[in-house]
């Protein structure tokens, strides 16, 4: 394809370079071969095969598309504009500029379009893999025959990085496995990454290795449009695989200095070069940011034909209420996030010593018949995580209409896959494996608290005291790390009564997403029972047990398995005089979002107060003036043993508070 041209379409794709082009030289950084090279095939892609509409951005059966390069966002950027989403030119020239909804890489708090945040790479390819398992799930669980409700592809476009990144070969083995054949994925095959041509670390013959995870691939000119839309039109037409198109283009396409090369990756062209390749493509000096008419007429076509298949579909939900009112009233309720009316009060109520995270399996299977587009499982380790439930058969192929998930060993994308199930709509995700593991999570966790995504995570075995096995998978300072997290609620119920109550916050949850951190060992039921969904726990923090006199002297706070110890430990003290109130803290994030008051009636300014938790102490300052904690890693011996040996025992727990009190 000839870089000028007078053929409309290549007018839209030199648009789209120019767009990117201005958008980086004026923030002065960015990314702006990316867009440049891959104009082609993201012209083909959105105006031959992407449904979606302008309009309404969260229509619930659009495509879903994925810029897993996020770096290349003016692409985006450039396409929600066009196409006629609510991002203006002005939004463009505010690239990367405070206060704008075009920040340097997607975030779809921000942006019209955007379906999620896509920083470090990889992240956005095996999101979509958990979008397309969404789809395939929810088709499978609500379409009838002659009423497909819900029927539409997940389209990405990744690069060299992307497929670098470890997490990607896990979410495509994973979607290997799932045979996801409505997953299609166009692969920038630039050859070049900011240390210069990939030959310097990434040899590795992409499509055998796709083809060895059970994917359909094809090699196509990423420059011509009508090749890619064949092999687009190719991969729909596949359904048992999903598909990787490995397109070849040029970063930069037009720069006469830099095309092909790192200098296009990550930093602006410069204003000469701007101008020398604004005239190799055609496009006008001035003014910057230019649009053509016909372009723009061109492009926000997209509306009509939006508006069009939103109603087509609205006509097809329709006729699909009439035949199958409950069905449909189901599918509804998901979409909005909606829990059924009374649902909480089949919370079971927990008397018997337990570890919580049995009391956990029993919660889920005791309400899952409430939600019917609940989906989890665990990182091959269901039976340790106790997430299996127990009337629904494992997701597979065969199964699509399973609600148990079975990733493998692959804690990362697992998380990826829950974010983007979540993010999908229409169904709640959640995922366990060890809180150690957490660590193969971490950048999925993040990103579904920057995107307000209501993922659930279920981490187990959460201490030194899961015994002997050791400091390999002991946490010690996963807690701290988990709620340094913004908008990250990290729960560690005391027994199952509090767990209970967390699994009620964590299920009505709309924007935060929620960690469970659970016992491998028994734990006696300290805490009252949830009583049709009632649980002081649902605050964050609470009085549990009140000091046999007021004002109390001392103050015990503590999470999880060690608020009975704190408890016993206040027995002691009591014994010898000292007046001591027990607190339980099972949501630091939740206990903040109280009204300072209401914090201080629980934990009261002025009164000497000992934290108790097994994991690192780092944080619990600002509620506690002396810790029991373990700010080391742990030690393989049973469980009775380490806790003597780290002072988690509620002796301790007294000599540290009389230290406090100066006895």
């Amino acid at each position: 394809m000839s870089a000028v041209s007078t053929s409309i379409e290549v007018r839209c794709i030199n648009t789209l370079r120019g767009l990117a082009m201005d958008a980086v030289q004026a923030a002065g950084c960015g990314h702006p071969g990316l867009p440049m090279g891959a104009a082609p095939m993201a012209y083909a892609l959105w105006t031959r095969h992407l449904r979606h509409n302008p309009r309404n951005p969260r229509w619930f059966d659009r495509d879903r598309f994925i810029l897993s390069a996020g770096h290349g966002s003016m692409l985006l950027y450039g396409l929600l504009h066009l196409t006629g989403y609510d991002v203006s030119l002005d939004d463009l020239r505010a690239f990367r500029q405070w206060g704008s909804i075009t920040p340097g890489h997607p975030e779809n708090t921000l942006t019209p379009g955007v379906e999620i945040a896509t920083g470090p790479l990889g992240q956005g390819f095996s999101t979509a893999v958990g979008m397309a398992l969404a789809e395939r799930f929810l088709a499978n669980t609500f379409n009838r025959e002659g009423h497909p409700v819900v029927d539409h592809h997940t389209y990405v476009l990744c690069s060299d990085g992307d497929l670098m990144e470890g997490v990607s070969s896990e979410a495509a083995s994973l979607a290997g496995h799932q045979k996801l054949g409505k997953l299609i994925v166009l692969y920038d095959d630039n050859g070049i990454t900011i240390d210069g041509s990939t030959s310097l670390a990434f040899t590795e013959d992409v499509a055998k290795r796709f083809d060895a995870y059970g994917w359909h691939t094809q090699h196509v000119d990423g420059l011509d449009v009508d090749a890619v839309d064949q092999a687009i039109g190719a991969a729909k037409a596949v359904a048992d695989r999903p598909s990787l198109i490995l397109a070849r283009t040029v970063i930069g396409f037009g720069s006469p200095n830099r095309a092909g090369t790192a200098k296009a990756h990550g930093e602006a062209l410069g204003e000469e070069e701007v101008r020398l390749t604004k005239e190799v493509l055609g496009i006008p000096l001035e003014p910057s940011f230019f649009v053509p008419d016909d372009v723009r007429h061109e492009f926000r076509e997209a509306v009509e034909r939006g508006a069009r298949w939103e109603s087509e579909w609205m006509a097809r939900l329709e006729a699909y209420r009439e035949t199958h009112a409950d069905l449909a009233g189901q599918l509804a309720a998901s979409i909005e996030h909606v829990a059924p009316k009374g649902w909480a009060k089949d919370l079971p109520e927990f008397t018997e010593k337990m570890a919580t995270r049995a009391s956990s399996g029993q919660v889920l299977n005791a309400i899952e018949s409430h939600f019917p587009t609940l989906v989890g499982g665990s990182a091959d380790l269901t039976g340790s995580v106790d997430t299996k439930l127990k009337d629904s058969v494992v997701q597979q192929p065969e199964h699509p209409e399973g609600r148990n998930m079975a990733y493998g060993v692959r804690e990362h994308a697992m998380a990826a896959a829950i974010n983007g199930m979540t993010m999908h709509g229409g169904m709640r995700a959640y995922g366990g494996t060890f809180l150690m593991f957490s660590d193969y999570c971490k950048p999925a966790l993040r990103l579904a608290a920057l995107m307000e995504c209501p993922s659930i995570f279920v981490f187990t075995h959460d201490s030194v005291l899961l015994g002997e096995d050791g400091p390999t998978h002991q946490p010690i300072e996963h807690l701290a790390g988990l709620r340094a997290i913004p908008n990250f609620n990290v729960m560690r119920p005391a027994d199952g009564n509090e767990t209970a109550a967390c699994w009620k916050v964590a299920l009505e949850s709309t924007e935060t997403p929620c960690a469970l951190i659970l016992t491998r060992q028994g734990v006696p039921q300290v805490t009252p029972p949830v009583r049709g969904g009632d649980h002081p726990a649902l605050r964050g923090g609470y009085v549990l047990r009140e000091a046999s006199k007021l004002p109390a002297e001392m103050v015990l706070v503590a999470t999880g398995s060690e608020l009975s110890l704190a408890l016993e430990a206040s027995e002691l003290l009591e014994q010898e005089g000292t007046l001591t109130r027990v607190v339980s803290l099972p949501s630091w994030h939740l206990f903040e979002r109280l009204d300072p008051q209401a914090r201080e009636r629980v934990l009261p300014p002025g009164v000497p107060t000992v934290s108790v938790e097994a994991a690192a102490t780092l944080g619990w300052a600002k509620y506690a003036d002396a810790h029991v904690g373990i700010d080391r890693f742990g030690a393989s011996a049973p469980a009775k043993v380490l806790a003597e040996k780290f002072g988690l025992t509620a002796a301790h727990v007294a000599e540290v508070a009389r230290g406090l009190l100066g006895g």
